[in-house]
């Protein structure tokens, strides 16, 4: 699913926004050179990481380490949706 229109720092911040910006960013540079020695989910999660620090810092008027924090923590989660999203797509593809 291609998103209609660019994504915005609020959308970014959000589960659906977040997920689906880490699988697009993750499956177009996996194979770039460097990354490439990354596990896959493993680059998810540091893209995860970094786009929802950037999201906070950019939507919320004071950020706090216990916002990052939860940054760090919910890169997992979407990491984890990103990485197996693209798998179920895959392997659809595929059958």
């Amino acid at each position: 699913m291609i998103p209609e229109t660019f994504f915005t720092f609020e959308q970014l911040a959000s589960y659906g926004g977040a997920t689906m910006a880490v699988l697009i960013i993750t499956e177009f540079t996996k194979d770039l050179p460097g990354i490439r020695r990354l596990h896959t989910r493993l680059w998810a999660y540091l893209l995860a990481a970094v786009l929802l620090v950037l999201a906070t810092v950019f939507t919320v008027p004071v950020v706090r380490a216990q916002d990052v924090l939860l940054c760090l923590i919910n890169a997992v989660i979407v990491a984890m949706a990103a990485v197996g999203g693209y798998d179920t797509l895959h392997d659809e593809a595929v059958e």
